[in-house]
């Protein structure tokens, strides 16, 4: 109630007005410009002077779309996303490249839409503001200014009235009683127009939202341009990160077990040759060279495991149960998929949740976690829960910050809800196919 009664006076309604009050003129310039620029371009098509002139007129148009987003955030507190960029006018090469593209440029045609379709809310604007409200501050004030300055009326049969305005040509707000009824009116009247004004520019930002941001399509090729970053961003990682624990890891054992069998050769062979055999020596250096070759397998198989392990060949649920019986706490493990997911969508379930308990049990210090795969609505829904302190964050470079990077490469999620004191959940959505 108290919102609707400081509805006029109050700091958004103000801006409100503003925005009107910018955009109707705006809007109705746009509107003239954009019916002759097409109407002149179009009449002059078959020369050299018309396309371009429509180019340049819908690039303009899509200029003038960034200042009515940008207001629109500013002033009505409505956030609309920008269309993508022109890429294939940037990347064009020669001037009828440069025009084909520009003359296909979907956003700019939709901007030159909006200057023609809002020309009747244009308008609307300009009636709501001076018809509603400031007829209705100079109705809300009359007692005021007709007091002050007393103004004379003369009806029909010459009769004078102290009176500014009238009703027909008998009633005259030429008393008190009359005037304050005139005020009682001002502050409906005002109510009314600043509704209706609310009302249109409702109307307006839907009208926006449509034609100045990014159609469904063209989010879609956003999305799928981010994802594709990712994918190769994400691959990029894992090749730098093989090659650094090949190099040193596996080929430095493997170099140093070299080493040691070439100076056991060395003996062996010093002792066919008539000289002393070390046997400790000779033995020293094989027990070395085993153990090097045991840690050098050890390592190509953890490694092999990094890139693919081998408990998914046989599925998701037996993957995740061997991962939960590794696991430094207590995992329960619940997976009920009616159908099995791609490989890709498995290997990522998977290190996603070998990911998830290897944080929980190294930050959060819980004493249980809780895994779980359901398929819902043709989806893999990932859930791991632990009880420990909580206050999981999804952060720039943090390892949750790697796993939303890795599910978006198929268009998945990862949701975060770990207040303080915990307990944490951590939702992860993936398709089932690829």
């Amino acid at each position: 109630m108290k919102r609707f009664l400081l509805s006029p006076v109050s700091g958004r309604t103000a801006r409100q007005y503003l925005f009107a009050l910018v955009s109707a003129p705006l809007g109705l310039a746009g509107f003239v410009y954009a019916v002759v620029t097409l109407a002149v371009g179009g009449a002059l098509s078959f020369t050299f002077v018309g396309l371009p002139l429509i180019a340049l007129a819908i690039h303009l148009a899509r200029q003038y779309a960034k200042l009515q987003r940008r207001m629109a955030r500013g002033l009505l507190g409505v956030d609309i996303e920008a269309p993508p960029p022109n890429l294939r006018r940037q990347n064009a090469h020669g001037l009828l490249a440069k025009l084909g593209a520009a003359l296909g440029d979907l956003p700019a045609w939709r901007s030159q839409l909006y200057l023609l379709v809002r020309f009747p809310l244009g308008i609307a604007y300009f009636v709501t503001l001076g018809v509603g409200v400031v007829e209705g501050l100079v109705m809300l004030t009359y007692p005021i200014w007709w007091a002050v300055f007393r103004p004379t009326n003369t009806d029909s049969h010459g009769v004078k009235h102290q009176s500014a305005l009238q009703f027909g040509d008998g009633f005259y707000f030429d008393n008190w009683l009359r005037a304050l009824l005139l005020t009682v009116a001002g502050v409906v009247w005002i109510y009314a127009a600043v509704w209706i004004l609310k009302f249109l520019l409702w109307l307006d930002s839907l009208l926006m939202k449509a034609l100045l941001g990014p159609t469904n399509s063209e989010r879609r090729v956003e999305e799928l341009t981010v994802s594709r970053a990712h994918a190769v961003d994400d691959s990029a990682a894992r090749l730098r990160r093989i090659e650094r624990d090949l190099h040193d890891g596996a080929q430095a054992q493997l170099v140093a077990l070299a080493m040691q069998l070439g100076e056991a050769k060395e003996n062996l062979d010093a002792g066919g040759n008539g000289a002393e055999l070390d046997l400790t020596e000779t033995r020293t250096l094989i027990d070395t060279a085993h153990r090097n070759a045991k840690q050098a397998i050890n390592e190509l198989r953890d490694l092999a495991r990094g890139i693919h392990p081998a408990a998914l060949d046989t599925g998701l649920r037996d993957a995740l149960g061997t991962l939960a019986a590794r696991s430094a706490m207590p995992v329960t493990v619940n997976v009920a998929l009616a159908e099995r997911p791609d490989r890709a969508i498995e290997t990522i379930a998977y290190f996603c949740a070998a990911e998830l308990l290897t944080n929980a049990a190294k930050h959060a210090a819980p004493t249980r976690a809780a895994l779980s795969v359901v398929q819902e609505e043709g989806q893999l829904h990932l859930t791991v829960e632990d009880d420990g302190r909580g206050g999981a964050q999804v952060g720039y470079g943090g390892g949750l910050a790697g796993l939303l990077d890795r599910v978006r490469t198929v268009e998945g999620s990862l949701a975060v809800d770990s207040p303080q004191g915990g307990p944490t959940r951590v939702f992860v959505k993936l398709p089932m196919h690829v």
